[in-house]
């Protein structure tokens, strides 16, 4: 019983999630978030033009707060937008720009469009990015052409936890294109990392380290020599002559 209590909440959680970015997706939308609070539940959403998810005197946000109620039977939804610090580090917003620009300006510009992405991208501090468009461009079949640059991964645990993915969607005259985006930032080092030192930098930190250990041996304190066990053992040698001649004149 109680896993079915944890699936529903999930459920409901993923359901709200997808209501509120179908709602939103104008303005930027990135992701949500929902905590429990004890006054109610909390719905965070982060995006890169929140002024356009508030709307005039907040009639975006009383009407959204209104609809979850009815819907999800939510006692007293409380929403809170926060704004994405770099837009171009956040791959569902690429993905969003890249499908506005698409129904923008059509498909005879969709290289260009991918290579200035990738290269906002790659000048605000990404390590690698890839992005995927697919669909009936340039032509009237279906294609899909790769962009990427930089380092990715695509295996392992980095690739689940470290690559942030997006996906979005154009509606063009000839059809639906879909734009998958990946974005790996410079966050954290990887295993198969190199870093290649210079000449001058390894024998800066050799003699670093000599110092530091000379005045490590300058600060230990001075150990103590043993004594000398060599007169203890004379005067010991001494007594016993003295207590063996001492029987001898008792015995005479």
């Amino acid at each position: 019983m109680i896993e079915r209590q944890f699936i529903e909440q999930n459920m409901k959680e993923f359901l709200i999630q997808e209501y509120v970015t179908a709602n939103v997706s104008k303005g930027g939308h990135s992701h949500t978030k929902m905590q429990r609070t004890p006054l109610g539940e909390k719905i965070i959403v982060f995006a890169s033009r929140p002024g356009l998810i508030v709307g005039r005197k907040g009639a975006n946000i009383k009407k959204l707060t209104k609809d979850l109620k009815k819907k999800f039977n939510l006692e007293n939804p409380q929403i809170e937008i926060s704004e994405v610090e770099d837009i171009y580090l956040d791959a569902q917003i690429v993905a969003e720009m890249i499908a506005s620009s698409l129904e923008r300006f059509g498909t005879d510009k969709f290289k260009g469009i991918g290579h200035k992405m990738m290269t906002e991208v790659m000048g605000s501090g990404a390590a690698g990015i890839e992005i995927k468009i697919s669909g009936k461009i340039p032509g009237a079949r279906a294609k899909s052409w790769r962009f990427y640059q930089g380092y990715l991964k695509k295996c392992g645990d980095i690739a689940t936890t470290m690559v942030r993915n997006g996906y979005s969607t154009a509606l063009l005259k000839t059809g639906i294109v879909g734009i998958k985006v990946k974005i790996m930032p410079m966050e954290g080092k990887t295993i198969d990392e190199i870093r290649i030192k210079d000449v001058e930098t390894v024998e800066a930190e050799r003699v670093v380290a000599q110092k530091k250990e000379e005045v490590k041996q300058q600060e230990q304190p001075k150990k103590k020599e043993p004594k000398k066990r060599v007169k203890k053992e004379k005067v010991v040698e001494k007594k016993e002559e003295v207590k063996v001649e001492e029987k001898k004149e008792d015995v005479n």
